[in-house]
């Protein structure tokens, strides 16, 4: 019986990672595609199926590396090759904006806090309190939140944003107007969608409002 048990234990371990991911988001943030030098140093992670999809979440590259070959990654239906949007058309992950040390996403995770922080050694935030705008469900773990852009990326580069410099698309990739941390579930639900695709289910009309914002201060037009 104890030896049943322990192949069922070595079995749900083995299964807790894919076999093979494309990339992985260290748990300090970093994300390694496999021609990073620390992918198969890399033990604990979150797998990600694209770079893209691993910065959009608030990961980060390596400090000084470029990927070898961005052509690996597949376009998934939210980022269209079609509409010549990417990701790092609006900067490689989140920026430290005002150089003290803490990305655009630590910013967040700092300023919409409601409780205790808690910092690792590296002085990334790792728990506290917070409230998601889109369902009112309170989150502890820094893993589990995502830094949403209420205006999404690729939907002001469809609206607009094409035609800005690459600066002017960095600037509002780390506008805080435009961040709120909520729960990755919904922020995947909503992906790149627009207010006539995709409303929270609470705080609607709250949403509407930050968006239409947004949209009118950048002039994306509708």
């Amino acid at each position: 019986m104890r030896i049943f048990l322990s192949i069922v234990l070595l079995a749900a371990s083995l299964l807790a990672y894919p076999a093979h991911a494309l990339i992985k988001k260290s748990n300090s943030g970093i994300c390694h595609d496999e021609s990073s030098q620390y992918f198969d140093k890399t033990k604990h992670f979150t797998p990600y199926q694209t770079l893209d999809d691993c910065l959009s979440s608030g990961g980060r590259l390596p400090k000084g590396y470029v990927p070898k070959a961005m052509s690996v990654y597949q376009p998934t239906a939210k980022h269209s090759v079609d509409s010549g949007y990417s990701r790092d058309k609006f900067g490689k992950g989140w920026a430290d904006v005002d150089h003290d040390g803490q990305d655009t996403r630590q910013e967040i995770l700092i300023s919409q806090n409601t409780g205790n922080l808690v910092f690792n050694d590296k002085g990334r935030v790792t728990r506290g309190r917070w409230v998601s705008m889109y369902s009112g469900n309170v989150i502890v773990n820094a893993s589990e939140v995502d830094i949403d852009h209420i205006v999404p990326l690729s939907w002001a580069w469809k609206h607009g944003a094409d035609k800005w410099t690459q600066a002017e698309r960095e600037t509002f990739a780390n506008d805080q107007r435009n961040l709120v941390a909520v729960e990755a579930s919904l922020n995947r639900q909503k992906g790149d969608k627009g207010l006539d695709e995709w409303l929270p289910p609470t705080n609607q009309q709250q949403y509407k409002l930050r968006f239409e914002r947004i949209a009118k201060i950048y002039n994306l037009r509708n």
